[in-house]
Formats: C-alpha cells, structure tokens, sequence
C-alpha cells in the first residue's frame, strides 16, 4: 500500500473542525483525521507493506521550468517557493510524521520530487507484491497496470466511506480508453484535458470525452500530435486546428503529468508492516501531549491486529 500522505491530511483538515484541539489549544483535527483513516485502511485492507509517501518538493522545479503556470495559483504570498497552506495545518504535519514514526511506518522521500513521483517510482519498479496506490488524486490513474504485479489505485476523492477500486478494465471503462493501455492513455488524455487545480490550462475547446475519443482513435499523444502535422486524415480541421494552436503546451505538459518513474526515492526503513517496531509507549505519550484521544486507540488496534 503506497499512501498519498499529503493528500490525507488535506483531506482530514478539511473534513473535521478545527475545534479538535491539543490541551494547549492547538488544533489537531487533521492528526486526528489522519490517523481515523490511516487505522480503517490497515484494518479493512490488511497491507503486508505500507509505505506513507511524501512531498520534498511540492512544486518541482523542472515541472515550473516547463510549465511555469503549474501550481503558480497556490503559491504563498510571502513566500515564492512555499505552497499556501492554512495557518493551523501546518503545525501539524509534524505531530504527524512523529505518530508516523511511533507506528514504526515507512516514510518515502524524493529529493525534488513530489509524492506523485515518489509512489509512481516505488509502483513501476514492484516486482513482487500487488500494489494499491491511496489517493485523492486522478493523476495517479495513469500507473495502474495488470503486470508484472497489479498496480490499483484507490481513489477517495469522494472520501474513503466512497473511495473507488481502479485497475486498468475500471479505468477504461470509466473513461472510454483502451484496456491494454488505459493508465498511458489517461496520462494522454490529462494533457489534452488539463487539470485547473494544477495549473494545466489543456487544449481550448477538447474536453475530457474528446480528449478520450483522440488518444484511443490515434494510439497516443504522440501519434496524435504527428497525425496533426502530417495532417493525416480522421482529424477534423478544426481539431487541427486547436492542436496547432496549442503547440507550445503539448510539447512542454507530458512532462509536467506523468509521474517520473525513476526518481531517486529514500525511504527511511523496511516496509513490511510494524509488528516489534510499533512504539506504544510513545505513541501513548503523543496521545496524552496533543489530545488524540480515540484516534490514536484506533490507530494502535489495527496495527496490533
């Protein structure tokens, strides 16, 4: 299991109030949200690994050298290279990483990479287990895959009382891509597409469908993009057109949406899951200290399951 652990503490900030809060006033409502889905993930998926994965690099310089819109629209006022981040979410990444640590759970890093990268290095090169990747995220589709081992995506967008099982047949089925190919064609097709909450600005006029209807038609972006130019037939004028048009785009954001697969990832100890390492003393301190009360219980059950 390869967790997207950014995306789930955003996503417990935003979900719980900020009235959880430690004795000294701090809210830990993301801590507690946290470690609410970390424990209901162990417990109703029992990983044989685990891996929570992180950003050292939350907007990478190579992706802002090529695209220099991507992400400009979180960017800290008072600080060009920090991500904006709500004033009392940031205290508590830390308290985070601490229970992390306690559990005895791998963390993984890339230097200058994101997340995104850090799980799509650590999918591509499984040769052993199946892998589920746990992510709010729809650019993470594109890594599904049936061999050498299964690689699905979880998706909890909609939550994780919601979240969705994707492999490669669900992916083309929802998207209208090809099933031998369907996380390469979703890549394909969020570069045509765009991502707003990314900074792509995608190809005006191709929307998602479109965008989906091209990538199976032609094969790839690229067979696409050479149609285009060739002026191959099967491509209406003003699709060319379009195409044309945003040249410059197309041949910066591939780059910018696919995940880089041989980023230098560290992770900080073995990933089979805690038994001996799980520490409980500290963990029961971390409780006491920011007011976790039965997150962390939870949290400890499932490891000890």
């Amino acid at each position: 299991m390869l967790v997207d652990s950014a995306g789930l503490w955003f996503r417990s900030y935003y979900a719980l109030p900020d009235s959880l809060t430690a004795p000294d006033g701090t809210p830990v409502n993301s801590v507690r949200g946290f470690c609410d889905m970390l424990a209901k993930l162990i417990t109703d998926r029992r990983p044989a690994r685990l891996v929570a994965c992180l950003d050292n690099d939350w907007r990478p310089q190579f992706r802002v050298d090529a695209l220099p819109s991507y992400k400009a629209h979180r960017v800290a006022e008072d600080d060009p290279d920090a991500e904006e981040v709500p004033d009392t979410l940031s205290p508590q990444v830390p308290v985070i990483l601490e229970v992390l640590d306690a559990a005895g759970i791998a963390t993984a890093e890339a230097e200058g990479y994101e997340a995104d990268d850090v799980i799509g290095a650590l999918a591509d090169r499984e040769d052993r287990d199946p892998v589920e990747v746990i992510t709010g995220d729809r650019d993470l589709f594109q890594l599904v895959r049936a061999d050498p081992t299964p690689v699905r995506v979880i998706y909890i967008g909609a939550g994780l009382a919601k979240a969705q099982d994707f492999g490669p047949a669900e992916l083309a089925e929802k998207y209208a891509l090809s099933p031998d190919r369907a996380g390469d064609d979703y890549a394909d097709m969020a570069v045509l597409r765009g991502d707003p909450s990314d900074g792509l600005p995608g190809v005006a006029g191709i929307g998602e469908k479109t965008a989906a209807k091209l990538i199976t038609q032609f094969g790839s972006l690229e067979a696409l993009l050479a149609a285009a130019e060739s002026g191959a037939s099967g491509l209406t004028p003003r699709v060319q057109g379009k195409l044309a048009d945003a040249a410059d785009y197309l041949a910066a954001a591939p780059s910018v949406v696919r995940v880089v697969r041989d980023a230098p990832v560290v992770i900080d100890r073995p990933d089979p899951m805690p038994k001996s390492e799980v520490d409980v003393d500290r963990l029961r301190e971390l409780q006491k200290t920011w007011g976790l009360g039965a997150s962390i219980d939870r949290l400890i059950t499932a490891l000890e399951l």
